[in-house]
Formats: C-alpha cells, structure tokens, sequence
C-alpha cells in the first residue's frame, strides 16, 4: 500500500511539473523604449515571440510585478518573458541582455 501512495505521489508531483514548464513562455530579447512607473508598464521593441503568436513590434505591457521597472530606462538592451495574466499580456520576468 505505502509503494501505491509513493508512486502515486511521484506522479502527481511530476505532471505538475510538467504544467509549470509548458506555463513558462521562454525569455525574448527587446528594447526598453518607455517606462511608465505610475501605470506599472513598460514599452518594449521586440522580435517575433512564437509561443505566444505575436508578432515582431513594439508595444506596451503591464509588469507583474511594478519593482521590476526601478532599474529600467529608455534604451536598455533586456530579456524578457511574458505570459497572459488575466487575459493581457503581462512582463513576468525582465533581465538587462548579456
């Protein structure tokens, strides 16, 4: 019976890791072009983010969280990854570009 419940736990623990890798848009390389720190959004020129079906433009985007606009500015060379937070697109990690 303890060898059904480990097994039976392994699996449970393994399918939502799979979901949590599936969930997680991998990181695209932009360029800041505007900050807007009162509304939590940042403008950001891209390339083409496939996984999402959007294509290449510049465009602005809510942040998940608004701390991750205090090191930001105009011109900054970034990584970044978006995913759909209540149904708009929402920056939910941001790198500067090595």
């Amino acid at each position: 019976m303890t060898t059904l419940f480990h097994t039976a736990a392994i699996a449970l623990v393994a399918a939502a890791a799979t979901q949590v890798a599936l969930a997680a848009s991998p990181m695209t390389d932009g360029e800041v072009k505007k900050v807007d720190k009162p509304a939590a959004r940042v403008t950001l020129k891209h390339a083409e983010i496939k996984s999402l079906d959007i294509p290449a433009m510049t465009m602005s985007y809510r942040v998940k969280d608004p701390k991750m606009l205090e090191q930001l500015q105009a011109g900054d060379k970034v990584r970044f990854s978006i995913e759909r937070v209540d149904s708009q697109y929402t920056v939910v990690a941001i790198e500067p570009a090595r």
